[in-house]
């Protein structure tokens, strides 16, 4: 009796607690006009699903499982959105008592200003704030006008203690950080500024972890970014980013004019910077581009949770419709470097080149394809040829390595027959995948490896009769080292809406073959039923079965039957 008291008050507290409360742009000028007799509305859903399982092919799973899902969303005066979300599954054995939710965000608008409270993430500029989460305060501010203004000011991460229990969470100093951005817009240019800043509280830990490489930092970024219209279709758009870095605020003061005061430099202190611009070009119909993209190594900021440094990078691009826009190409290539200050021992260089073509001759037929090509140099020189080299010549290249990879893909879909009654359809896709290793110019044995994939489908439709039929085909072909692997087989199904529309049920059968070397590996059979109906327009029941059987050379005949019963209801 107790347990069943326990699951129950756990039942509950899943279905109050396991939320996510967000609420949307609280439009404070329109509240009051959007006042109905309904100032509060619920609105959600509530679904529950069964899966029965009965086989030997070893997949150890549950023979019964149960899902119970729901949600409800809160709406106050057509404006905010609460919404709440619980599940309940028989797949753990135990039952644990949930926490109270953990991210609140309200976002009121109030004609042209918008706020952030809570937690919340925003981005100024690729090299300064970008989509970090803080627990804060933000604001957009969009006025009529060429000035457009947003800010930010709260904590970006928790201080965590170094638990010697659990080293997997490692240990963090509270940091707090705050940031601003300006943009100025006219019609031929746009010049624009964002500066973000942020510092750890070295007081806010007991124990400094510094044995574990773990120190206070503080960080300065800026970013200065603008665009031009130089003449007619000739568009220049650049970025400057520079990050000051503090890897320990307690090192020793550098420094002592009025600059290096505000910006707190310190001999852990290190500049770095980043700079990116493209010109695009379009004359008649062609659109001409070339970016370009430096930052240094090791830059980043503590707005971003991740970032792409030390790399150069430089792009071209090319597109263009032709004959009567039925025809349009776009080609691009790139190629990008690393090690840009050579202090690594390893450098690479990367070069990647792709097209796409699609041709639509009338609305019959439509046909595309698309090519890229990805290659990249390493040059790798080991630490013994310094320490035995005789001159400083010896062993410049010690190992060149180049990893190849392209991809290609063809597809085209055809309509014929189209009338009121019938309809028919033709689909045919096929694509091919290569990578490969290289020394020098031999490539490394059993590194090549190709992938090719082909399917064709026809479907009939009879229009007043909702049926519709499928054939299908589906084939691939598998080069690893010195295995082939080939794997083929066809697909039928049959589709049908039954009792006016309300009930949706199909079947399908597939075989395919599997083989390695021309050596039969497997044999596979599978038949797929589904039933689906819709009534009372908002309740649903739908039905599932699949049996399986795998032919396996090595180990026998398995079989599965896998049976999915489901209900649905929203409100």
């Amino acid at each position: 009796m107790r347990s069943c008291v326990n699951i129950c008050v756990c039942t509950v507290l899943y279905a109050l607690c396991i939320i996510n409360v967000q609420a949307q742009q609280l439009d404070l000028a329109n509240i009051g006009k959007n006042v109905t007799n309904k100032p509060v509305r619920l609105g959600g859903g509530v679904s529950a699903n069964t899966i029965f399982y009965q086989g030997n092919d070893g997949q150890q799973r549950q023979p019964f499982t149960y899902f119970l899902n729901g949600n409800v969303n809160v709406n106050l005066f057509n404006q905010i959105n609460l919404p709440f979300s619980f599940n309940l599954t028989n797949l753990g054995s135990n039952y644990g008592y949930p926490t109270l939710p953990n991210r609140l965000s309200i976002h009121p608008m109030y004609k042209w200003v918008t706020g952030h409270i809570g937690d919340v993430a925003m981005s100024f500029s690729p090299y300064t704030l970008n989509g970090h989460m803080f627990t804060g305060v933000g604001v957009d501010l969009t006025p009529k006008g060429p000035f457009k203004i947003s800010a930010m000011y709260g904590r970006l991460q928790r201080h965590v203690e170094y638990d010697t229990t659990n080293t997997i969470v490692p240990a963090a100093y509270k940091r707090m950080g705050y940031g601003a951005k300006v943009r100025y817009d006219q019609k031929d240019y746009y010049v624009g500024m964002s500066l973000f800043s942020a510092r750890d509280h070295v007081n806010s830990l007991r124990w400094q972890p510094d044995s574990l490489n773990i120190f206070p930092q503080s960080n300065i970024a800026f970013s200065w970014d603008g665009g031009l219209k130089i003449i007619e279709n000739l568009t220049l758009t650049g970025e400057y980013g520079l990050s000051l870095l503090t890897r320990d605020v307690r090192a020793e003061r550098e420094g002592s004019s009025l600059l290096d005061r505000t910006l707190s430099m310190r001999a852990s202190t290190q500049a770095y910077r980043a700079i990116k611009g493209e010109l695009n070009y379009q004359l008649f119909k062609n659109t001409i581009g070339i970016g370009y993209e430096r930052i240094d190594p090791e830059y980043r900021t503590l707005g971003a949770y991740y970032f792409n440094n030390d790399l150069e990078n430089v792009t071209l691009r090319y597109a263009r419709p032709f004959y009567k826009d039925r025809v349009s190409v776009a080609l691009s290539w790139g190629i990008q470097r690393d090690n840009l200050d050579n202090t690594k021992d390893q450098s690479s260089r990367r070069s990647v080149s792709s097209a796409n073509l699609n041709f639509t001759p009338n609305e019959k037929v439509n046909i595309s394809f698309s090519y890229s090509n990805f290659q990249t140099y390493m040059n790798l020189r080991s630490q013994f040829d310094y320490i035995n080299g005789q001159t400083p010549y010896d062993n410049l290249d010690t190992l060149k390595f180049t990893q190849l990879s392209q991809n290609m893909s063809l597809s085209s879909n055809y309509y014929f027959g189209k009338n009121e009654k019938r309809k028919h359809n033709l689909n045919t896709n096929l694509s091919f995948q290569e990578a490969a290793d290289k020394q020098g110019d031999i490539l490394r044995p059993g590194s090549l490896s190709q992938f090719y994939n082909f399917s064709t489908a026809y479907i009939l439709l009879f229009v007043p009769e909702a049926i519709s039929f499928q054939a299908a085909f589906n084939a691939t072909y598998n080069h690893i080292a010195t295995d082939d692997f080939i794997t083929l087989g066809p697909t039928l199904g049959i589709k049908a809406k039954v009792f006016q529309k309300k009930i949706t049920a199909g079947v399908s059968s597939s075989y395919n073959t599997s083989m390695n070397k021309g050596v039969t590996q497997s044999r596979i059979v599978n038949v797929r039923s589904n039933i689906n109906y819709t009534f009372l327009k908002k309740h649903n029941l739908n039905a599932t079965a699949i049996w399986q059987q795998r032919n396996l050379m090595e180990r026998g005949i398995k079989e599965s039957t896998t049976a999915t019963f489901g209900y649905a209801y929203s409100f």
